[in-house]
């Protein structure tokens, strides 16, 4: 059956949004050392400000786009979006100082802002009986389009280091050419609404996970999981460098691994293993496999010992749906869509802090007086997971 223009269009910037996220990982060691960062753990504070100057705009940015989709049509926004992302993967290309990458940050990360409006006009152009559908379809295309990001950016950059940005850019043209021919606008005039800046703020779905108190324990518990797992994207490239040489498609290609194994766990054996465990045991499981996996991969003496931990750090991530579930069966129907909002704003925040923190932990143990230890983050992300096991045992 041929897919409609929308739909293809909606596919193909889930798919660049991903890819482009995931691409800059394994080239940031490089990318850093290139822009004068110097040694090592510079480098990856220099990273971590770029990381969490994107999660910002994101956060800042995503309702403020929303409304603006709402009052003057999608297909703008859309393909203003992707003009704004050729531009900025061209100025990362030609970016030689950390200030230019910064800028190149914060564009990508108001441009990507728009994964709200991909949904809405999904939404507006799929019959009621297919939006679910759809919606899964574009969740998948995002989790693929993460697992190819990293492995495409640590091998077009065996090539050159700035290849992964050119090659970006022309995806995002193309997509942006084929929009601005084929794509249709999908809210009609009479739908929209005035736009107004009430409503744009960022931080009303945050102050609402305040007054769930019933949920205020499995909310610290999902809270402090989800910032010792970002322990994976910030620093992994900087830890496999440092820690065995990894060069950058080493780097992409165990970061693709990895993804890959996420999507076995999420997609296959968290079905099978949720109805015969139960959420609350899953929780516990996800939690104590990523204590142990973490403390081996911060230990860990050579780098066969941190490929045979994969899996078993791949297998906590049944821990995030599984403590979803159980909030959201423990709220009624009148709050799901509150709930969400709430983990979507704490993940919003994780995505801004972890990054920080974890780059300086690197910090701390590579370039000061400590002991040498690029593991570090490692060793803190189990830490935090074992601390909060108590109260997911007795609270949740």
């Amino acid at each position: 059956m041929k897919r409609p223009p929308g739909l293809i269009f909606a596919i193909a910037t889930i798919l660049l949004d991903a890819i482009g996220v995931g691409l800059i990982f394994p080239i940031m060691p490089d990318l850093m050392a290139d822009v004068g960062a110097g040694a090592i753990g510079n480098g990856a504070i220099w990273g971590g400000i770029l990381m969490s100057s994107y999660a910002v705009m994101q956060f800042l940015f995503s309702p403020l786009i929303g409304n603006l989709s709402d009052a003057f049509g999608r297909r703008g926004v859309l393909l203003l979006a992707l003009a704004a992302l050729t531009f900025d993967y061209l100025l990362m290309a030609l970016a030689h100082t950390f200030w230019l990458l910064l800028i190149g940050r914060i564009i990508a990360g108001i441009a990507g802002a728009t994964y709200s409006t991909v949904t809405a006009y999904l939404a507006d152009i799929s019959p009621p009986d297919k939006r679910a559908a759809n919606f899964g379809l574009i969740s998948a295309v995002f989790g693929v389009g993460f697992i190819l990001g990293p492995a495409l950016g640590g091998l077009l950059s065996t090539i050159d280091l700035r290849a992964p940005f050119y090659a970006a850019a022309a995806l995002s043209a193309v997509n942006f050419l084929y929009g601005w021919l084929l794509l249709p606008e999908s809210l009609p005039l009479a739908s929209r609404r005035a736009f107004s800046l009430r409503g744009s703020g960022p931080f009303k779905a945050l102050r609402a996970a305040f007054s769930l108190q019933s949920l205020r324990a499995p909310l610290a518990v999902f809270t402090v999981f989800e910032l010792a797992a970002f322990v994976y994207p910030a620093v992994w490239a900087y830890f496999g460098r440092a820690s065995f040489g990894w060069s950058t498609a080493t780097i992409g290609l165990t970061l693709t691994g990895y993804g890959m194994l996420l999507l076995i766990v999420q997609g296959g054996l968290l079905r099978i293993m949720l109805p015969r465990w139960g959420e609350k045991r899953l929780v516990l499981f996800g939690m104590w496999t990523a204590t142990i996996s973490l403390c081996g991969i911060g230990l860990a003496p050579n780098a066969l010992i941190v490929f045979a931990l994969l899996p078993l750090a791949a297998l906590s991530d049944v821990m995030p749906p599984s403590i979803q579930g159980l909030m959201s069966n423990r709220v009624g129907e009148d709050e799901q869509g509150k709930l969400q909002g709430v983990l979507g704003s704490l993940g919003a925040l994780i995505s801004i802090v972890g990054p920080l923190l974890m780059t300086g932990v690197f910090w701390l143990f590579t370039s000061t007086s400590l002991p040498y230890l690029p593991g570090a983050p490692f060793l803190l992300a189990a830490l935090m997971t074992l601390a909060v096991i108590p109260l997911a045992r007795n609270r949740i």
